[in-house]
Formats: structure tokens, C-alpha cells, sequence
């Protein structure tokens, strides 16, 4: 008989739950919290848990990586409701075998929960580790707490690099262009670490002027500056004890990164207005698609700070540079999306696998999962053909511009699908001539200037949140 704890602090839907499945065949215990729920899996093997999301005491993030880390044969189900079910499929990134959605449907759990244990005793059988099932695929793809682990050489050693470092408590630099899944390493890192069970707080640096910058890294006390109605308790104290992401951190302004050393240096923190100094314990990781080594040549960024950052680095390679892993990649991003979506899109058509490897994704991972998760929403069948890609991607063709950049970057010939491109007919809409234009303006800037959004931003003679929310809406965020 298989064995079910069930974690919900609504004690009605635990019962119901438990008669339920008790009628079923199975062995059901139940908890009233998370802590109580935890001393039961100390007590006792379970095959499966069904865990509320939303819990008193905890949420189920934390129970889940409570769960997979000590008890790591045991399934895990989250139980949410309609707004967690964006939470829901990243708790199926880090582990989790799936989710069930209120209202409560008898036949759906009880499928789900059939599933799950009979993949995990399958799996138990093979002797292989539970990875996660998924409501639409056959092929299971092979994830750790978010980074997708691919085949190439060039995912082998980044595996490798993480494993390295992960226990350690030296700073670290990722280097990579920008949607490659820097901070995804980060969060791989700290989930690794010694304090995965502290916070990890990220930081988009490259957003903010020298003000905000200020106060969103030290905090600040009420009054100490116009604005400032209410006492900010800052990046590095929400951090304390766990870790900080601070992601393009080239782009924090001379004066702040001088700020920033002393606060590293003497590992004390102290708010704008206030004369007390705050204690700390915290990790640094920082990200960067920039030369930070140029960057001190030009004098944009101190040397002293460099180094401080510099204990560990490691280069994320762009997705050109992992061919084999980009099919893989895919995969597991449909996954995600028809989870989210609640589509059933299975498979991308033999052309669609054709132009996604031939592409040079300047977008890198961030973009390739835009791509499949929109190709996931329009498709109108089971299968993701080039009607659904962007004329980007599906007319492929390498600028003149571009070729000569990529030839002297990697030093790789075209590809004949690089050299070919589909006549398109003309276009007499207006409107959307004019999107066009500016979509391929935005990026071929993007592209020159390796997608460093402020540079860009001034190349385009726009402020950084309407590049932003340009990019948004043309699937480059």
C-alpha cells in the first residue's frame, strides 16, 4: 500500500483529501503545517507528499527544497490555486513531480497522483534519481533547479565549474551575453551551497541611477532624502546570511561601486541617513556581459573591486556555442509552457528543428524560451511549425553587418541556411511595415553592442525603460 502524507493547513480539504484516497488503496497521514508535516517525514518513509502551497508556518518552495534535500526519493505535489500556478511550474523546475489546481477535481488527483508514483517507482527501479513528470511530454529532460544540463562540452564544464564552486564561500563572476541564464548559474550556485537554506536576493544593476542604486543596495533611514517617507531595508540586508546577485554590475556608477568596496571590505552595511552599522554574512555573485577588464582600462569600473569580485569566475557560453543542447533546451521550455498555458503541444516540426539550429540566437536561452513559450501559445495543432516562429528566425538570414562580426567573434563559416532566404511578399500594412522597422533597428543594435541594453538605449537615442518595454513587446525582454 502506498504511503501519502498530505501537508495542508485547511483541515476540511486535508480530511476530505485523506478519505478520498484512504478509499482508494492508499495509506493516507495528514498534517496541519509544514513543521508538523516535516516530523512525520522523520518518522516515517513516505512514496508521495501533497503539499498546499500556501502554508501558515511555510510556503511550498521551502518545503519542497526541505523535502528533496533530505528525503530525496519522496514525490512532491503542490496543491495552489490559480494564482500560484506561475510559482507551480518553477517548483516543477526544482523538483517537484507536478501540480493540482483548486478547485479540487476527484479524477484529476487521483490521475496525477497515480502517475507520479508509478514514474517514481519506475525510475527507483532503473536506479536512476526522480527527475520531474510534466502533463505533456514522453521525453524526460534532465534539469538542476532551473539550469537545463545539456550534452555539450561547452554544458559539461559549466556542470563542472558550479559543482566546484558551489561549496565554497568565494565571490564569483559570471561572464556570458546577456539572456544566456547568468543568474540561473547563480541560483544553481547558492541552491548548492552551504546556505541554500538562506535567502538569494538578485539585483538588476544596469536599471537604476546612482540614487536608487544607493538605496536599493544599503537602504536608507525615513527622511533621510526627499522621497524617503518610509525607513528601506536594502539588498544587502534582505541577503544577510544567504546570497547576493548583483547582475550587470559594469553599469553601477564610479561613485557607488566605491560605496560598494567599502561594504565588501569590511563586511558591514550601513542605511543613507543612519550612523549604525549592520553586520554581515553574504555571498557575492555578480554578473556581467561586459569586458570588466576594458571596462578598468577606460576607467568605467574600479580595479580594487574587480578583485574583490574576481575569487571565481566562470563564462557562461552563448547558445550558438552549445549546438546540442539547443533541441534539448526546447523541449524542456515547451514543457514549461504548456504547463503554464495548459496546452498540449508535443513536438516542433523537422523545418522549426532546422531553423532553431541553424539560428544564431543573439537572445541566447532568454530568447529561445520566448520563442517556444509563443510558438506554444499560437500553434494550432499538436505540432509547432514555422507558421508559428517569428520572420526572424523562420526567413533566416545573417546581415552583412552581422556575418562579418560572427566571422571575426567565432570564426564559423555560414551555414547554407544562414545563406538562403525565402522571398517574402510585399507588405502594403503600414503599421506593421512601420514595427518592423523598428523591431529590426532594435536589433541590430542590440546585436552590435552584444546586447548591452544601456548602450543601446543611447546608440537608439531612447531612455532604458522604453527599451525595455520595446523589447517586451517584441519578444527580445
Amino acid at each position: 500500500m502506498k504511503k501519502i502524507l498530505i501537508i495542508d493547513d485547511e483541515v476540511n480539504v486535508a480530511l476530505l483529501l485523506s478519505k478520498f484516497l484512504t478509499r482508494n488503496g492508499f495509506d493516507v497521514t495528514t498534517a496541519s503545517s509544514g513543521n508538523s508535516g516535516l516530523e512525520h517525514l522523520k518518522n516515517r518513509e513516505f512514496d508521495l507528499v501533497l503539499c498546499d502551497y500556501r502554508l501558515e508556518d511555510t510556503d511550498g518552495r521551502e518545503m519542497l527544497r526541505k523535502i528533496k534535500t533530505q528525503y530525496p526519493k519522496t514525490g512532491v505535489i503542490i496543491i495552489t490555486g490559480y494564482s500560484d500556478i506561475k510559482m507551480a511550474v518553477e517548483l516543477i523546475k526544482m523538483g517537484a513531480y507536478d501540480y493540482i489546481s483548486k478547485p479540487l477535481y476527484p479524477d484529476e488527483i487521483l490521475n496525477t497522483i497515480t502517475k507520479a508514483i508509478e514514474t517514481r517507482q519506475a525510475l527507483l527501479d532503473d536506479g536512476a534519481s526522480p527527475v520531474p513528470v510534466t502533463k505533456s511530454t514522453k521525453k524526460q529532460v534532465p534539469l538542476a533547479d532551473g539550469v537545463v544540463v545539456g550534452t555539450s562540452r561547452a554544458s559539461k564544464e559549466l556542470s563542472r565549474q558550479i559543482e566546484l564552486v558551489a561549496p565554497t564561500n568565494y565571490s564569483v563572476i559570471i561572464l556570458g551575453e546577456s539572456g544566456s541564464g547568468k543568474e540561473e548559474v547563480a541560483k544553481s550556485i547558492h541552491l548548492h551551497s552551504p546556505r541554500s537554506n538562506q535567502p538569494f536576493i538578485a539585483m538588476d544593476c544596469g536599471s537604476l541611477t546612482k540614487e536608487l542604486a544607493a538605496s536599493e543596495l544599503f537602504g536608507h533611514e525615513k527622511g533621510s532624502f526627499t522621497g524617503a517617507i518610509a525607513t528601506k531595508i536594502g539588498h544587502f540586508e534582505m541577503a544577510n546570511g544567504g546570497t547576493l546577485f548583483l547582475d550587470e554590475v559594469g553599469n553601477l556608477s564610479y561613485e557607488i561601486q566605491a560605496a560598494l568596496l567599502r561594504t565588501v571590505q569590511e563586511r558591514k552595511v550601513k542605511r543613507i541617513g543612519s550612523t549604525k552599522e549592520i553586520d554581515l554574512d553574504v555571498r557575492i555573485i555578480v554578473a556581467t556581459n561586459e569586458n570588466l577588464v576594458d571596462s578598468i582600462q577606460k576607467g568605467r569600473f574600479r580595479e580594487d573591486l574587480y578583485h574583490r569580485f574576481n575569487e571565481f569566475s566562470i563564462y557562461m557560453p552563448p547558445l550558438r556555442e552549445r549546438g546540442s543542447d539547443i533541441m534539448l533546451m526546447a523541449e524542456h521550455f515547451l514543457q514549461v509552457a504548456n504547463l503554464e498555458l495548459q496546452r498540449n503541444v508535443t513536438h516542433f516540426s523537422p523545418e522549426v528543428i532546422d531553423c532553431f539550429m541553424n539560428y544564431r540566437w543573439p537572445g541566447n536561452v532568454r530568447e529561445l524560451k520566448n520563442i517556444v513559450r509563443r510558438a506554444a501559445l499560437i500553434s494550432e495543432g499538436s505540432e509547432i511549425t514555422t507558421k508559428s516562429l517569428p520572420l526572424e528566425i523562420s526567413n533566416y538570414k545573417l546581415p552583412a553587418f552581422d556575418y562579418v562580426h560572427q566571422q571575426n567573434s567565432f570564426n564559423q563559416p555560414q551555414s547554407q541556411h544562414e545563406q538562403r532566404s525565402e522571398i517574402k511578399e510585399p507588405r502594403h500594412d503600414l503599421k506593421n511595415a512601420a514595427l518592423e522597422a523598428e523591431y529590426e533597428t532594435i536589433l541590430k543594435v542590440l546585436r552590435e553592442v552584444n546586447f548591452n541594453k544601456t548602450r543601446a538605449a543611447e546608440i537608439l537615442n531612447i531612455d532604458r525603460k522604453t527599451l525595455y518595454n520595446k523589447m517586451k513587446a517584441i519578444n527580445l525582454k
